[in-house]
């Protein structure tokens, strides 16, 4: 096992009219596992390409344990990859390609290769494709397949590009399960690419969010959830996405106050909720975030009730997700797009179910509300200082060109 270091790692394309990953700088401990997430583009693929050995990066270095892979060859580091596409050799059967790896860079026996590849087709449930070629193979047995050979080399690092992306819902949940046992028992470093923000929650010891080729923030799960460093992540992480409404801060009698700067909307804060926001002013532009599931529908006579017009109604079993209008008017031919896009999202229990075009009332408490700066996308609780034990990076992103992750 060792740990991994990536220093000011940049990789450009087309003379550097695109950069595709920019001055990325990460620590990743032995044992750790990090889960990579961002939107198409941002440079997730490329990055873990870099780390194996498969893209030449234009400037920064890779250092596993402590040795500096940068210009090594991709055959002589020792890490194991499983790809989206497979990468089987199909003229191989099953226990072939499974085993090729050892072949090429152990002296195991035959007879010590044969049960290592025999445990790890048991623990893909795959024993019975042994003399299968790729061809007769489904795409999910297929991804068990890469996964298994990736097992058997016992590397030093492990790099995952969203292998469970071709496995039905139920086989990917046991999937899930089962990478994170194979990594607690063998405590192999492992940097996991993913689309999916339920699959990064759930096994990453940290995620590493990236945006434009830059990281935004690092963080273990809980910390990137509650403590976002920039609207961007706020609103990458979490489904549905964080709500966010364009306020404008008012000293009142009794108080500040948030006003909705295009909505009929205004908000108390409390004096220790302003307190840990530090100093905010009055007139004082900002992006208020609450998260869905913050948002609850209003009982009795709270003191700051948020009036809104239900839009969509979306059941998901356990709970319903209500689409709002903070403008109080109904948009009657709103498409899946506008949905996408809805004004205000709450997550409620499955019981609170209105009709479309009701007008409700909703509540939150104000230690939810995350507050933006609408120039730089950035915390207000950052900047004051208030990092949570985050490890942080560059607050916004360059808007600029970059490759296809």
């Amino acid at each position: 096992m060792a740990s991994v270091e990536l220093r000011d790692l940049r990789k450009e394309y087309d003379r550097g009219t695109i950069v595709a990953v920019d001055d990325l700088d990460m620590e990743i401990n032995d044992g750790e596992f990090i889960t990579v997430v961002g939107p198409s583009g941002c440079g997730k693929t490329t990055t873990l390409r870099m780390v194996a050995g498969l893209e030449r990066p234009t400037s920064g270095s890779i250092v596993i344990g402590d040795e500096d892979v940068t210009d090594l060859h991709a055959k002589n580091r020792d890490i194991a990859m499983v790809f989206q596409n497979y990468a089987l050799y199909p003229h191989k059967t099953v226990k072939a390609n499974m085993e090729f790896g050892l072949r090429m860079s152990t002296d195991l026996s035959a007879e010590e290769r044969n049960e290592k590849v025999q445990w790890a087709a048991e623990m893909m449930g795959i024993e019975e494709l042994l003399e299968d070629k790729p061809d007769e193979l489904s795409g999910g047995q297929k991804q068990r397949v890469a996964l298994g050979r990736a097992i058997v080399r016992d590397p030093e690092v492990f790099l995952f590009d969203e292998p469970l992306s071709n496995l039905d819902a139920k086989l990917r949940k046991t999937m899930r399960t089962e990478v994170q046992r194979l990594q607690d028992e063998l405590g192999v470093t492992s940097i996991y690419v993913t689309h999916d923000q339920e699959e990064a929650m759930t096994m990453g010891d940290r995620i590493l969010i990236l945006r434009d080729g830059k990281k935004q923030q690092v963080g273990k799960p809980e910390e990137v959830y509650n403590d976002p460093i920039n609207e961007f992540v706020g609103g990458f992480i979490g489904s549905p996405s964080m709500n966010f409404v364009d306020v404008v801060v008012e000293q009142t009698d009794s108080g500040m106050v948030l006003v909705g700067v295009d909505e009929d909307f205004r908000y108390h804060l409390s004096p220790d909720v302003v307190d840990r926001f530090g100093v905010l002013e009055s007139g004082g532009e900002y992006v208020m975030g609450i998260r869905p599931e913050d948002v609850f529908p209003a009982e009795g006579t709270e003191r700051d009730t948020v009036t809104a017009v239900v839009e969509v109604v979306e059941p998901i079993g356990s709970d319903n997700y209500v689409y709002l209008d903070l403008s109080g008017e109904l948009d009657t031919g709103m498409s899946a797009e506008r949905v996408e896009e809805s004004d205000f999202i709450a997550r409620t229990d499955a019981s609170f179910a209105p009709e479309t075009g009701q007008e409700v009332e909703v509540v939150f408490s104000d230690e939810d509300v995350h507050l933006f700066d609408p120039a730089t996308g950035s915390s207000v609780l950052y900047e004051q200082g208030h990092t949570g034990g985050v490890t942080t990076a560059e607050s916004s992103a360059d808007e600029s060109s970059i490759a296809d992750d």
